[in-house]
Parts: structure tokens; sequence; C-alpha cells
């Protein structure tokens, strides 16, 4: 009986000590974007040329927003003031291979994408400040390049922030960034 009652006791334990709280799902997803968009998949493609071809360049990590039928540029992200390009962390960059950013030769490295938006151009700053929550960390001293970029008008509204890399031209990468009717898209050149 003893053992019954000290197998039980040990169980209940045991269970107790086990039971972690998961977290809800957060409304603002966590998401990453690729250059190549097909490098994650690359252990799958057969041909070794075409597997090299597909080994990461860039990585992009963001939360991503809903419009949920808000003004989001000049109300939500207010023009003028600094913005992680996202919704928690700051938004991380990582360069798996040295870049040029703004005219400014960037190391391979992880870094945080901060954008200062206006109602027809974002400032894009590079900074070296990574792991921050919103624009709580963010220290312009610790920017690293810079640029400014045109915005576009998309014809569909795009609910959730969305960020894709694309080829532009030859070792010339686009990260198109993407939400309401607004469309940004950071040049970044690969050495």
């Amino acid at each position: 009986m003893k053992k019954i009652v000290l197998t039980l006791l040990l169980g209940a334990c045991s269970l107790f000590s086990n039971a972690q709280e998961f977290p809800k799902i957060d409304k603002s997803v966590m998401d990453a974007s690729y250059f190549p968009d097909n490098a994650t998949k690359r252990a799958f493609i057969k041909d070794k040329e075409k597997q090299l071809e597909a080994e990461p360049k860039i990585r992009v990590l963001y939360s991503r927003p809903l419009k949920k039928g808000r003004t989001i540029f000049g109300d939500v992200v207010k023009f003028g003031e600094a913005w992680r390009i996202g919704a928690n962390e700051s938004t991380e960059i990582l360069f798996l291979t040295d870049a040029v950013f703004g005219g400014t030769n960037v190391k391979a490295g992880r870094y945080t994408l901060i954008a200062i938006p206006t109602e027809k151009e974002w400032i894009i700053k590079l900074n070296t400040v990574n792991d921050g929550w919103g624009n709580y960390s963010y220290d312009p001293a610790f920017d690293i390049a810079s640029v400014t970029i045109p915005t576009s008008t998309s014809d569909a509204e795009i609910e959730a922030l969305s960020i894709v890399l694309y080829e532009k031209s030859k070792n010339i990468v686009h990260i198109k960034i993407g939400w309401d009717k607004t469309i940004a898209e950071i040049p970044v050149t690969l050495k």
C-alpha cells in the first residue's frame, strides 16, 4: 500500500513540475524572409550547383501586425518617428555575406532595421543594437548606415505587414516591405 501511495505521490509531483503554461499565440506572429527565397529548402535540392546557389545570403526576422481597419501610416505608425518595421521585437536583418547598404560597406552580421517614415519616403537605419523590444532600445548613436527610399502605393490593401526579398538585378537585392497601401523597397548590394 505504501508503494502505491508513494508512486501516486511521485507521479503527481512530476505532473505538476512539468506543468509549464504555454503562452497564447501572439496577435502579431513572427515570420522570416530569406534571400534567396528557397534558402530554407536547399537541403532538398539534388543538383549541387543549384544547392550552393540557394545558400542564404540575407534573412529578415519580423513580427506581422494586422491593419484591422486602422489608418496605419501617420496614425498607428507616426510620421517622423522611429519605427521597428513591425511589432514586438525589433526587426532583425542578418547578412551572411558582406554587403553595401545605403552606400556604406557593411560586414556580414546581425543588425536591426529601423524606419523613420514620412508621407512619401522612409529613412531606413541599420543599427547594431540587437534583441530590443519595440523602439525602446533604439539609440541613433549605434546607426552604422542609412538610406532614404521613396514609397509607392499598392493597388490592393495589405492586411498583414509583409516583407519579401528578391533580386532586382545582378547582386542587387531589394527588401520589399508592404503594409496597408504603402510599399517601400530597400536596395542592398551583395559583395
